[in-house]
């Protein structure tokens, strides 16, 4: 039975990569801030909060992490552990630098020092392209990033790429593009417009109010995306990848989309200044080929069957509440 340490396993990808991980037959050990029930809400809506082993560790705190990788002793690493809001960053940029540097340099010198064998997945993001010349952005594509969050990923993913090529860790990047779920934070795009349409479609007097929609993104499942997570530590050597579905789809297009299904009128939309970020990326997405070829991995969905997908689930969610 191999051990992996998943790190922000409370959120959407850690509550799917420990389910899949569970089915095959490792321990899983799921590092979080703190151990209190209501963060473990996604791990029990997928039927699996008892299954996994939960323990609280500071990530900024090299002892704690020396003392985690010393315990367990793990086969495989997944750090998704991030401040992951790109709005948020632009609140708090020191906060989010800091962490989503430190946490994953504390990491890999641990392992480094301790165990370096074990092989490392560090979540990576598409925001670190920024603006870029040409598409689909590729590995090679030079980085240009317009959020102090893509500035935190872009250390991180270089510290990564270091720690392979100077101490010979098996150390990886995963560059996933925008991908959604029915567990999704609140506080993302994708789910705010399902999550609040579903909930809103009979109250006259809601409203939609949004930031900048004519922007476009490469959009994904989030389910799918972890079986790549776990593909990437099962190769030979290590190598990073893009994560992605090759296509970009304009935000105004994807609120459409679900307005018809909700039979929700147009005229609920609201597009506000106010939410507007100070820089934004206008249309990006991702070569998803390598991965195809050298994983194995398979992806086939069209993102407006994942917006089907999470529309059905908010209504039975939606459902449950009002009945209970």
């Amino acid at each position: 039975m191999k051990t992996a340490i998943i790190t922000g396993i409370t959120g959407q990808d850690g509550a799917y990569l420990a389910e899949l991980l569970l089915k095959k037959n490792y321990k899983v050990i799921g590092i979080t801030r703190n151990n209190h029930v209501s963060n473990l809400e996604k791990l029990a809506y997928l039927g699996i909060g008892d299954k996994v082993k939960m323990v609280e560790c500071d990530m900024m705190d090299m002892s704690s992490v020396i003392n985690i990788i010393n315990t367990f002793r793990p086969d495989e690493v997944y750090n998704l552990a991030a401040q992951s809001s790109v709005g948020l960053s632009f609140n708090q940029p020191i906060g989010t630098i800091q962490y989503n540097i430190i946490s994953v340099l504390n990491l890999l010198e641990a392992l480094r020092l301790i165990k370096n064998d074990t092989r490392f997945y560090q979540a990576s993001s598409s925001e670190m392209y920024g603006t870029v010349k040409s598409l689909p952005v590729t590995t090679d594509t030079p980085m240009h990033p317009l959020s102090p969050y893509a500035i935190s990923k872009a250390s991180a993913y270089w510290t990564v790429v270091n720690y392979r090529e100077s101490y010979g860790l098996y150390a990886c990047n995963g560059v996933l593009f925008n991908h959604e779920s029915f567990l999704r934070s609140e506080s993302f795009f994708v789910k705010k417009v399902v999550g609040e349409a579903v909930k809103n479609r009979n109250n006259p007097d809601w409203i939609l109010k949004v930031g900048n929609i004519d922007v476009k993104r490469d959009f994904g499942y989030s389910p799918k995306y972890v079986e790549a997570m776990w593909l990437m530590l099962q190769q030979d050597h290590p190598k990073d990848f893009m994560i992605c579905s090759g296509k970009s789809y304009l935000l105004r297009d994807l609120i459409d989309h679900v307005f018809k299904q909700l039979n929700i009128p147009a005229e609920k939309l609201i597009v506000s200044q106010e939410l507007y970020r100070p820089t934004d990326i206008l249309d990006i997405y991702g070569d998803n080929s390598s991965a195809m070829s050298a994983l194995g991995w398979n992806y086939d969905y069209n993102f407006y069957d994942v917006l089907d997908i999470l529309i059905s689930e908010e209504l039975k969610a939606n459902e449950k509440i009002n009945k209970g």
